[in-house]
């Protein structure tokens, strides 16, 4: 009888007002104030100079290290440092990392996380790069995560990433991010002479091996343009050809962020996935103005793009160690591997990551009544088929935006077409409970992602009180 009711309510106000209740959802701008948009840009500048510098995990790991940092978060080195409204910093091999501030309560009894990934598709080079072909050194590489291949031709790129070398010593690069830097770019063949390609597929436009960027082209003495790339690379960075084996150097896009639209509504960058979420995350924590009743952590992890994998990705033990690591140092003595298995099941958790945006060009490809559009608030993702968090999870988490008015919306891919996932399987399968939050993004996975200011900003309300709800 109840669930009539409600069926019958739910037509009747379908009725009365001519429309579904999302039809009726309007842009989060129109419910802007002056004051709230002087404040949302001045977050977007940090968010995008932050974007800027952060083109890897590992440059994103350094800035967001130096973030907390500043802001009193110190590494953690023993056990007497947990302690209530203690301000914590893990660091996973500079790819990953855990930020924590010690709640109130034990954190058995509860943990609010927020988990997010800041690496990105982007082209990484080969053990032995170098070659010469047609006048010119290249770089042999491997693409990193789903990229749409053609997307990455005839753009400036950049070099950046760590040299390891023997004697233990490691060696930051970064080429090409500066005004002033040279870049390199993957060159297209000429429209005049390239009707033999052009009955290649969407997909197939540029193969697998044929991404490697132009890399110098000046030979030396010897006639080798490899020796003068090298002799450029071991006078600036003091590394030979060998060294490279232990190298991992990735070829981004050196675009800087720019405002998008008239408006200036929009902001465009490379890595918006998932480097919006993990900034957010972190931002939101450093600013809570006072000890959450539960412990908060913000988790940021490596390799999503590539399945999770590696001792950085999210299917490490990582984050159960940390688990431990606190739960250890406030059980005492009565501290057991049930401890922490009690700690992680108690644990509320977003896992938040981008998602696609209803696209203004190719409406066609999203369910228009399930798609998430930018500029409407993020998005609690249902992706079906088991993937999504239970009722009553997601029940608490409605509430929690209603309650301080966040605009909100859902995003669910339309059946049969693809899809994505994110970190929350790894953190469920440890008895978490998990929900995917994000916000829509237009262009993903390529060289420019397209985000909604007012999206990043509501993302940022949602998280800041996620942290300290109750």
């Amino acid at each position: 009888m109840n669930t009539i009711l409600i069926i019958l309510c739910f037509f009747t106000f379908v009725n009365l007002h001519g429309q579904s209740i999302w039809n009726a959802k309007r842009s989060s701008w129109q419910g802007i104030e002056q004051k709230d948009r002087t404040a949302i840009d001045m977050y977007i500048k940090d968010y995008t100079a932050y974007l800027d510098v952060a083109r890897t995990e590992l440059s994103s790991t350094r800035e967001l290290m130096a973030l907390m940092k500043s802001n009193g978060f110190a590494l953690y080195t023993e056990k007497s440092q947990i302690k209530k409204g203690a301000k914590l910093l893990f660091n996973n091999r500079d790819r990953a990392l855990i930020a924590v501030i010690i709640g109130d309560e034990a954190i058995m009894k509860g943990s609010r996380l927020i988990g997010a990934h800041h690496d990105s598709p982007r082209i990484d080079i080969k053990a032995r790069p170098l070659y010469e072909q047609e006048g010119f050194a290249l770089f042999q590489t491997i693409y990193y995560g789903g990229i749409k291949k053609y997307q990455w031709l005839n753009i400036p790129l950049m070099l950046s990433g760590r040299i390891d070398k023997k004697d233990g010593t490691t060696i930051q690069v970064e080429i090409g991010r500066k005004s002033d830097d040279p870049v390199i770019i993957i060159p297209d063949a000429a429209p005049h002479v390239d009707s033999p390609l052009r009955k290649r597929e969407y997909t197939g436009v540029m193969e697998g091996e044929e991404m490697d960027p132009i890399i110098g082209s000046i030979p030396d003495q010897k006639n080798s343009i490899i020796n003068t790339v090298m002799n450029i690379l071991s006078t600036s960075y003091n590394c030979s050809e060998e060294d490279l084996v232990s190298a991992e150097l990735h070829i981004t896009p050196a675009l800087s962020p720019r405002d998008i639209g008239l408006d200036r509504s929009l902001i465009g960058s490379y890595g918006q996935d998932d480097r919006s979420c993990s900034y957010v995350a972190i931002r939101s924590l450093i600013e809570l103005d006072k000890s959450p009743t539960y412990t908060a952590l913000a988790y940021i992890v490596d390799n999503e793009e590539t399945g999770n994998v590696n001792n950085t990705g999210a299917s490490s033990s990582f984050l159960n160690k940390i688990y431990g690591i606190i739960a250890e140092a406030q059980a005492g003595q009565t501290f057991s591997e049930n401890t922490t298995r009690t700690a992680l099941s108690q644990a509320k958790v977003i896992s938040a990551d981008a998602n696609d945006g209803i696209s203004p060009l190719f409406p066609g490809l999203s369910e228009r009544t399930n798609a998430a559009k930018l500029g409407f608030g993020p998005s609690i993702k249902r992706y079906g088929r088991s993937f999504d968090a239970n009722s009553e999870f997601t029940a608490w988490m409605r509430n929690i935006l209603d309650k301080k008015s966040i605009p909100w919306q859902t995003a669910s891919y339309k059946v049969e077409t693809g899809g994505g996932g994110t970190i929350g399987g790894q953190m469920s399968k440890e008895d978490m409970e998990v929900i995917d939050i994000g916000i829509p993004l237009l262009s993903m996975h390529s060289p420019f992602e397209i985000a909604s200011k007012v999206d990043i900003w509501n993302l940022h309300r949602l998280f800041t009180e996620f942290y300290i709800a109750q």
